[in-house]
């Protein structure tokens, strides 16, 4: 008998990192307009006072510092339960285009990070379609319809964040300033539907994954390795 491993909890613990990087998408976002509303300020003649820009220095340096370490975090939980979900899915079905090892550096590699995690992702909902037909003649148990949007969004926001590192990086002026300023502002707007399509695509699958393991009848077995080798990463 096929034994699979819990996903569950990294399901959970996935979807509230995602909800804390949401809530930080939103204060990031008022926070990098009150710069941008500070820079306008000083290109617009007016002067301001040291105590301002060092608050708002001081400011932006803490919710970057905050948001790297929880979106880094975010990131994480997600693969591991992204792995996780894959390894169970091979034990269903004679084949899978990857491995579970694949399914995690797939999104490290320049190039295959464009697609291939993608690729992955809508093959889980598809398989897992197939096997809840052939066993219960359940169809549309999970739709791959928003998963392009999901992509989409990914990209367009890793794009984003480029070029807000680029130009953060090189601004020696108040005019760059404000181009970063605003590029930050418009990929927070583009992370609060990212976060909320991706708390939908775990959920989802979690929900159908639970409902895969009732109908083949498998046990779960738990083991205390954390390896990145292993699937029980």
């Amino acid at each position: 008998m096929n034994l699979i491993r819990p996903n569950e909890k990294r399901a959970k613990i996935a979807i509230i990192m995602i909800w804390i990087v949401l809530t930080l998408e939103i204060i990031s976002f008022f926070s990098s307009y009150l710069q941008y509303d500070l820079l306008k300020t000083v290109s617009s003649g007016s002067s301001i006072s040291n105590s301002e820009i060092n608050a708002n220095d001081i400011r932006e340096r803490i919710i970057a510092i905050l948001y790297f370490g929880v979106y880094l975090t975010s990131c994480i939980t997600f693969i591991r339960w992204f792995r996780r979900a894959y390894f169970n899915l091979q034990l269903k079905t004679d084949y899978l285009s990857s491995s579970d090892n694949w399914a995690a550096l797939s999104w490290f590699i320049p190039f295959i990070c464009l697609y291939k995690p993608y690729q992955i992702m809508k093959e889980m909902y598809t398989k897992t379609n197939e096997i809840l037909f052939e066993e219960t003649n359940q169809t549309k148990a999970i739709t791959t319809s928003y998963l392009g949007w999901w992509w989409g969004l990914w990209i367009i926001s890793n794009i984003i964040g480029q070029v807000v590192f680029r130009t953060t990086l090189n601004s020696d002026n108040i005019d760059s300033l404000t181009n970063g300023t605003i590029a930050s502002m418009v990929g927070n707007l583009i992370g609060l539907p990212l976060s909320l399509i991706t708390v939908k695509v775990i959920k989802d699958y979690s929900d159908i994954e639970n409902l895969l393991i009732e109908v083949k009848g498998d046990k779960i077995i738990i083991s205390t390795e954390n390896t990145y080798l292993n699937p029980e990463f």
